[in-house]
């Protein structure tokens, strides 16, 4: 539409099928390279993305002609089929269903990315559970549909 502006910056988070430690260090920048290129193919800006072996996060900036849901489900799909495809994982790989995802303000970016980039520091003291429960605080939500435990 002409004459809209939007200035719509995104957080997800997501995890590997019970919380399976599956992505690798030696593919793991291909797959955010990949996921990445799903993005933006669909018209959307990533600023940052980063994880661990677990669990993904990813700060972009996000256009209105796509509900999130829809952009989430073709990450998802679209990165476990490469895995797959490639035969990166013993096994068939997965996400786990669901998905966290926080808005920011742009004066929040920098804190933001710089904290998505440092996620080995970050959980050399935490686990993925009490990162995302922090990100919940001041949120109402049911226990239930947090990310599962590694069983």
């Amino acid at each position: 539409m002409a004459n809209t502006f939007t200035q719509i910056h995104i957080q997800v988070v997501f995890a590997v099928k019970n919380r399976q430690s599956l992505i690798s260090k030696f593919w793991e920048d291909e797959l955010y390279r990949f996921i990445t290129g799903v993005i933006q193919n669909h018209g959307h800006k990533v600023l940052q993305i980063n994880g661990m072996p677990d669990h993904v996060h990813i700060l972009f900036g996000m256009r209105p002609s796509q509900s999130l849901s829809d952009l989430m489900q073709h990450i998802k799909q679209y990165s476990s089929r490469w895995i797959n495809d490639k035969g990166l994982t013993k096994g068939k790989f997965s996400w786990q269903s669901g998905y966290g995802a926080f808005s920011y303000s742009k004066s929040d970016l920098p804190s933001v990315a710089a904290y998505i980039e440092n996620q080995e520091i970050h959980h050399s003291t935490r686990s993925f559970l009490d990162e995302y429960v922090e990100l919940l605080e001041g949120f109402e939500y049911d226990e239930m549909y947090l990310f599962k435990e590694i069983k």
